[in-house]
């Protein structure tokens, strides 16, 4: 039995090939993530939300063992500064849960999307499915063009 959810009818609404994998429902970082699914890290990328002074937050979508690089963020948006907000505020911001964020749920929600650069280096990568316990496995491609992303070198290692 498959997960079902607005994001798998999105993705196949759109005629996406992708992979659903279920997880244990419990809130699991990327790297647990990726251990469950027996994949590299690198390819099971987390959606940060970041906010600016002025305008409406965004979505970062970068590689599960780095973080947000806030500078280079800033520098990339030509915005003096921008900050990671709460768990809490990210879940009030979005109106998901933390570990269920998705800039596929969030589609036509006025996010702007920057996925890090290091997802050029992948065909597919894992993002999550908009709930907790489901990551899609999908064409880099096919997430920039559904979520009209820019790629940009806005992450570090920890």
């Amino acid at each position: 039995m498959t997960v079902t959810n607005n994001v798998t009818r999105f993705l196949d609404a759109h005629k996406v090939k992708y992979e659903a994998h279920e997880l244990p429902p419990e809130k699991l970082g990327a790297v647990e993530a990726a251990q469950h699914m027996g994949v590299p890290p690198e390819q099971v990328f987390k959606t940060i939300v970041v906010t600016r002074e002025k305008k409406k937050p965004l979505l970062t979508v970068i590689p599960g063992p780095r973080v947000v690089d806030l500078k280079k963020l800033a520098a990339f948006l030509n915005e003096k500064k921008v900050f990671l907000p709460t768990e809490r505020e990210a879940e009030a911001l979005t109106g998901l849960q933390a570990g269920g964020i998705s800039p596929l749920a969030l589609i036509n929600k006025g996010f702007q999307v920057v996925i890090d650069s290091a997802a050029q280096s992948h065909e597919k990568i894992y993002i999550s499915g908009g709930q907790r316990g489901l990551d899609i496995q999908l064409p880099v491609t096919d997430l920039v063009k559904l979520t009209n992303a820019k790629f940009g070198d806005v992450s570090r290692g920890e």
